[in-house]
């Protein structure tokens, strides 16, 4: 068998069954249990613009850069939401850079109820186009995953910890416990779903995203498309293209907090 050779492959396997076998038995947090009091609702999202200040991010070839794409979408990300009665908080509102520790205390501190990061991508091959979105995992589910999140770790001068084998499965127990793994998959392909459903769609993959591995929520990062494409560059360079990028976000979000009501037996929106 090819995965003696590929322990990270393995755990990967075993990630991926545990999260089926949680999904088939997992139960709501203790909060939903009737009590007698009320359960919480989905109500605080957590945006992260990818980079800022003098991380610039990727850059297109007529000059867009993805320090600036990322907060304008995420800014419209934002009001929308909150136009729907949801509180957010931002790790960035303006042109800084915001260390990693700081993003994730931002996060945790807000005791949000799901956290998305907003990226632009970036490769050598300018052909390469559309949207894909992750979740975190030890290893990258493909060569592309992997570059992808080793261009946004070094951004943030970090890499993601390479934990022993026990070490891992304690780490994906932990995440089954507090169903984040499983609902971080569900929204990363609920925004898949709403940002490319066409053949812009390069799916829902995994990756170690050191900025996804402190968050205690449901969290995923979204790459909206190849600065280094023409196609792409121009349809995010305008208001339209960035209108569209936002409104499937807020769609995906505002259909991950009804399966989150749900599920907890919280309040609908």
């Amino acid at each position: 068998m090819q995965w003696r050779n590929n322990p990270g492959s393995v755990r990967n396997a075993l990630g991926v069954a545990l999260i089926w076998v949680a999904s088939a038995f997992w139960l709501p947090p203790a909060e939903a249990v009737a009590d007698g009091s009320t359960p919480s609702s989905f109500d605080t999202v957590v945006l992260d613009a990818g980079h800022g200040g003098e991380d610039k991010g990727a850059r297109g070839s007529k000059g867009l850069l993805e320090k600036d794409l990322v907060l304008d979408v995420a800014n419209r990300v934002a009001s929308s939401l909150r136009k729907n009665g949801l509180t957010v908080v931002m790790t960035r509102e303006d042109d800084r850079f915001i260390a990693l520790e700081k993003r994730t205390s931002i996060a945790n501190d807000s005791r949000g109820d799901l956290f998305i990061s907003i990226h632009a991508n970036a490769t050598a091959d300018r052909d390469v186009r559309g949207i894909e979105t992750f979740f975190l995992a030890l290893d990258a589910s493909d060569d592309s995953a992997s570059a992808v999140a080793k261009r946004e770790n070094q951004a943030l001068g970090h890499s993601p910890k390479k934990p022993s084998d026990d070490a891992f499965m304690a780490m994906i127990g932990d995440l089954i416990v507090t169903g984040h793994m499983e609902e971080s998959n569900e929204f990363a392909r609920l925004a898949q779903r709403e940002l490319a459903p066409g053949p812009d769609a390069r799916g829902v993959k995994q990756a170690p995203f050191v900025v996804l591995e402190g968050v205690q929520m449901p969290s995923s990062l979204v790459e909206i498309g190849f600065l280094t494409n023409l196609q792409d560059e121009k349809s995010l360079s305008n208001e339209s293209g960035r209108n569209r990028i936002a409104a499937a976000l807020v769609r995906a979000t505002l259909e991950f907090g009804r399966r989150y009501d749900a599920r907890r037996g919280g309040t609908n929106r």
